[in-house]
C-alpha cells in the first residue's frame, strides 16, 4: 500500500510515510478539523509509555488521523476504538494497520463520527482515553467523553500547551478557570510532559503538552448545577463572587446568602474555589 518502505521496525509512521499516505488521499490538512499529524516515532513511544496501559485496557482514541498514534497503541492494549470525523481517514486507517501490523489488525475498531456528538461507543467499554486532540475542540471533547463514558479510568491527551496549562491548573493560580474546575470534577489532573511543534505535519505555530487525568469519584452534588456555577463565576472573573454570581442567584443579596450558606466569603473570586467548593455552593438554597 505504501510506496515508501517502513521507516521503523515496529511499523510506526515516519515523516515520509505520513506524506505518502496524505498524497494517496490527496489530503490537504485543514485547520478546521485541527489536522496536525504526529510523525515522530519517539514521541509516539513516549506517549504510549506515559499512558501506562495494560494488556487488558480498551483504549479510546479520538482523531487518529493517518494512524501514527494508533499504531503505537495497538501493541500495548487489548483493543483500540478510534473515532475519526474525516471519512477518508476513517476508511484508510484499517488498511494502514493491516499493512503495517497485520497481527494486530483485529484489535482495531474504527468509528466514523464527530467525537463531540457521539453518544455511544461500540464494543467493549473503553477504560482509557489516549488521543492527540484537535486544538479547537480539545476541552469540549475531553469533558464530553469523560461524562459519557464513566468506565474511562484515566486519560492522556495531547493538546495545545496553553490548554494543557489551563486543564492542570490549581485553584489560585493564574491559568485556573473553567476548564480546570470542570476537569477536576472527573479526576486528578496533571501535566505529563511537553511536546514540541516539529514532531507534527504540518507544523503548528504553537507547542503542545500532555495532560493526564486519573478518575476519582466526583464531589457530592449535581454536575450540571455545579458547572452552571463555574460558568457564572468565571464569566466576569475579576469580580468578587457576590457580584459575579448575581445573575445566577437572582441578585447580589441572594448570591451573598448562598455564598455564606456554603461557607464562602462573598468577596472571594471564582479562581480561589476548588470544584468541591463550587459543588457545595451549587447545592445551597435561598431561604424564602
Amino acid at each position: 500500500m505504501l510506496s515508501t518502505p517502513p521507516e521503523q521496525t515496529d511499523g510506526l509512521l515516519g515523516p515520509a510515510a505520513i506524506r505518502d499516505l496524505a498524497q494517496q488521499l490527496e489530503l490537504r490538512p485543514t485547520k478546521t478539523l485541527g489536522q496536525n499529524f504526529l510523525h515522530d516515532a519517539n514521541t509516539i513511544r513516549r506517549i504510549v509509555r506515559t499512558a501506562e496501559l495494560t494488556a487488558e485496557d480498551v483504549v479510546l482514541e479520538v482523531g487518529p488521523g493517518l494512524g501514527s498514534l494508533t499504531l503505537g497503541l495497538l501493541p500495548a492494549a487489548a483493543q483500540v476504538t478510534a473515532v475519526e470525523i474525516d471519512p477518508r481517514l476513517a476508511a484508510l486507517l484499517p488498511r494502514t494497520v493491516a499493512g503495517r501490523v497485520p497481527a494486530l489488525a483485529d484489535r482495531l475498531t474504527v468509528v466514523e463520527a464527530d467525537a463531540l456528538r457521539i453518544q455511544e461507543v461500540p464494543g467493549r467499554a473503553p477504560t482509557a482515553l489516549v488521543a492527540n486532540l484537535p486544538y479547537n475542540v480539545a476541552v469540549p471533547v475531553l469533558l464530553h467523553l469523560l461524562e459519557l463514558l464513566p468506565t474511562l479510568r484515566r486519560a492522556l491527551v495531547l493538546v495545545q500547551a496553553e490548554v494543557a496549562e489551563r486543564l492542570a491548573a490549581a485553584p489560585g493560580s493564574p491559568p485556573y478557570g473553567v476548564p480546570s474546575a470542570k476537569a477536576a470534577w472527573y479526576g486528578e489532573v496533571r501535566r505529563a510532559g511537553n511536546v514540541g511543534r516539529r514532531v507534527f505535519w504540518p507544523e503548528p505555530n504553537v507547542d503542545s503538552g500532555l495532560v493526564a487525568l486519573d478518575r476519582r469519584p466526583p464531589p457530592p452534588g449535581d454536575r450540571a448545577a455545579t458547572f452552571a456555577v463555574i460558568d457564572a463565576a468565571f464569566a466576569t472573573r475579576r469580580k468578587g463572587l457576590r457580584a459575579a454570581l448575581a445573575r445566577w442567584a437572582g441578585g447580589p443579596a441572594a448570591a451573598e446568602a448562598r455564598l455564606r450558606a456554603a461557607g464562602i466569603d462573598p468577596t472571594t473570586r471564582g479562581e480561589q474555589l476548588s470544584v468541591a467548593d463550587f459543588a457545595r455552593l451549587a447545592a445551597t438554597e435561598v431561604a424564602e
